[in-house]
């Protein structure tokens, strides 16, 4: 994961037009649709044969031909797509070949799962990044100190922090479980806090690298230096001047966290033993069961897709710029 922040996050957008909500929609629309195909082809000429999967290896070539005409292998590529593309619409993701059962109820109780490490994470990442990049930002006595806070947190990958967790909070000091999501809100918290911190880590220094960066640009501007001279609270002069200003390359750090998150977890839950859709598409790929890989695969996208099309939304909103073509 890069966390060097690009020239266009650094700063609120000049001189860029937002798109209409239409195109927005039509583009999300368009990017999950083209997605959605390279997924489905490109997992459809994959090395395996979901016919030797559900028959054995002892079937006969009659058995074969006639299970790969139920299952529709035989028709070309466009219209295998067509009709996995038209179950999707209606919820219809397909039978899980290793687990025997829909693709659509195997996933339903994994993301929640998922989505409440995601949110628990988020939650981490938003409240110590933000704060930690506001405060090194500001202080330049504390700067050195954040930076190598955030340094050390982006050179830890999330597999390394997982295992540091497990070793000192679970099996020395016994304070969390190794493994397991829980049942029930408050377990779920208690089995979720280790995945939670080991996913957030990365992405913590990442949003705390970007919120210094915008901070510190729009505390060295001119119209915030003459508001500390005309004697105005520090607190009113970095609520008002500074975080307002710096809230759009901000948000755009921490929608994109939120997204890579999701895609994230697919280490963690397994490291922790989680059952989410994350170690279920490692056990999937593992097992060639494609039907589940190309439906997490989607989802995902899904997911990268909805929250780069609210942080545009946001970004319009937040800045009367991006809404007049980059005039004040």
């Amino acid at each position: 994961m890069s966390v060097s922040p690009p020239d266009a996050a650094a700063g609120p957008s000049r001189g860029r037009r937002a798109a209409s909500p239409v195109r927005l929609l039509a583009g999300a629309v368009g990017t999950v649709l083209a997605a959605s195909f390279v997924i489905f082809s490109s997992l459809s000429v994959a090395p395996g044969d979901p016919v030797s999967q559900i028959l054995g290896q002892k079937a006969t070539d009659a058995q074969r031909a006639a299970m790969r005409t139920q299952l529709g292998l035989d028709d070309p590529l466009l219209v295998r797509y067509w009709h996995w593309l038209t179950g999707v619409v209606h919820g219809d993701f397909g039978t899980s070949l290793t687990y025997r059962q829909s693709v659509s109820g195997l996933l339903g109780p994994r993301i929640l799962t998922t989505l409440a490490l995601v949110v628990m994470s988020a939650v981490i990442i938003l409240l110590v990044g933000v704060a930690l990049g506001a405060f090194g930002g500001t202080s330049q006595r504390w700067r050195p100190v954040v930076n190598g806070v955030v340094g050390f947190g982006v050179a830890i990958p999330g597999f390394v922090a997982a295992s540091v967790l497990i070793s000192i909070f679970a099996v020395k000091l016994g304070w969390f479980p190794t493994y397991g999501a829980g049942s029930g809100f408050v377990d779920r918290i208690w089995h979720l806090t280790l995945p939670a911190v080991a996913l957030s880590l990365g992405w913590t220094a990442y949003v705390a690298q970007m919120t210094a960066a915008a901070v510190k640009e729009e505390a060295s501007r001119e119209h915030v230096m003459t508001a500390t001279g005309r004697g105005l609270p520090r607190q009113l002069v970095f609520r008002r001047h500074i975080m307002r200003n710096a809230s759009i390359p901000v948000l755009t750090a921490s929608g994109l966290t939120v997204a890579g998150l999701v895609a994230g977890s697919v280490v963690i839950e397994s490291a922790f033993a989680v059952d989410g859709i994350g170690s279920l598409l490692i056990k999937s790929v593992s097992n060639k069961d494609y039907s589940v890989v190309t439906a997490i695969s989607l989802l995902i996208v899904i997911v990268f897709v909805l929250v780069t099309t609210v942080i545009d939304f946001a970004q319009a909103a937040l800045d009367p710029r991006l809404r007049d073509g980059g005039k004040v």
